[in-house]
């Protein structure tokens, strides 16, 4: 179609893409044209040809947790006889042999446990300052709010309190779909749509950066994502405090909710429209930990600047029945296979190392 091809043109030009053309581009243009104009946009802002990632580990400090999403299998009632909080010994361990793997990146997340209260995450983060040179990248929207309202403090006040103990920047989880009608079904006792994104602007006024994050494939259609994906680029506006945009899929199994898997036709098209949309973004990244290599791989094509993490140790995806393990000869390789640039970055996606030519 004429029409289609004058509106890829017009947004690889520089032109802002709106919620009725997004929906155009969507279910009607050749996957290959929407794949063709998400890489020119993304060159255009890197033009070095390299695809990053970085080393973290993630660590979670307790499976206790009051939400009992109907997408999570991590979670346990105290009661249970997995449940359990994270030791200090364990803790320090943990982060001894990520260290060892060449992590530069803790993320440290967890269920909303009531008996964990402000001074157990500052003596927790103070720890580690203490002992590691090391990014705490960890906290999602969904704990930040509830440790804010059972201290009784405003989320301004909880994050600066953070972030003088060792809060380096927070992660985008707990996002899902932002749009209440779905959040209302999938994740009824997590923070609404709104309060999740005034954590993000409470942060972003206290200095501390953030990625934004979309879970797809439950029960949402594409108006729902399109509210999210206009909510998170109006705040973007606003403060500019999102570093990366990072969508996955719902992974059925093990859970409440099962449902079918996305298709990776599908979850690639929506990959390139986001980084056309999203056009105050810097980095759009792809998911194998959901997707697999492969469309890891094929994600480069779409728009994706960065491939993630290693991801040392991952619990959440892993509870739901999925593991795709990745080695940092393997992403090297799923990078190359792109006829891209292997680059390990930091947390603020500063290049660490490249890869031109071989693992040293």
């Amino acid at each position: 179609m004429i029409k289609i091809r004058n509106i890829l043109e017009e947004i690889m030009a520089g032109r802002r893409m709106n919620e009725e053309e997004f929906r155009l581009l969507f279910y009607h243009a050749d996957i290959y044209d929407l794949a063709r104009a998400a890489t020119k946009v993304r060159d255009r802002r890197f033009p070095e040809g390299m695809t990053t990632f970085v080393i973290d580990r993630n660590i979670n400090y307790t499976n206790i947790c009051s939400c009992k999403c109907s997408f999570c299998a991590f979670y346990r009632d105290k009661s249970d006889t997995d449940a359990y909080v994270i030791d200090e010994a364990l803790l320090y361990q943990k982060i001894d042999e990520a260290l060892d793997l060449g992590a530069t990146q803790l993320m440290i997340q967890g269920g909303l446990n009531r008996e964990l209260g402000l001074a157990f995450f500052e003596n927790m983060f103070k720890g580690i300052k203490a002992r590691y040179d090391i990014t705490i990248h960890s906290l999602t929207a969904p704990e930040v709010a509830f440790i804010a309202r059972n201290e009784g403090l405003t989320l301004r006040d909880t994050l600066r309190r953070l972030r003088q103990a060792g809060l380096d920047s927070l992660p985008g989880g707990g996002a899902e779909i932002l749009h209440d009608e779905v959040r209302s079904k999938i994740s009824p006792h997590k923070i609404k749509s709104s309060e999740w994104l005034d954590v993000m602007h409470a942060a972003h006024q206290e200095g501390i950066r953030s990625t934004a994050t979309m879970m797809m494939g439950t029960i949402e259609n594409l108006d729902h994502r399109l509210y999210h994906l206009k909510s998170i680029r109006d705040l973007q506006d606003e403060t500019g405090g999102f570093r990366a945009f990072i969508v996955w899929t719902y992974q059925p199994g093990n859970n409440e909710l099962m449902g079918e898997k996305m298709s990776s036709l599908e979850y690639l098209r929506f990959l390139a429209l986001c980084r056309l949309y999203l056009d105050n973004f810097d980095h759009i990244q792809g998911s194998w930990v959901t997707q697999g290599k492969q469309v890891g791989e094929l994600s480069q094509f779409f728009g994706a600047d960065d491939l993630g993490s290693i991801m040392i140790e991952e619990n959440v995806v892993r509870a739901a029945g999925l593991s795709y393990r990745m080695k940092i000869e393997d992403m090297i390789s799923m990078i190359r296979s792109a006829g891209r640039v292997p680059a390990l970055r930091d947390t603020e996606y500063r290049i660490i190392k490249t890869f031109a030519g071989g693992l040293a």
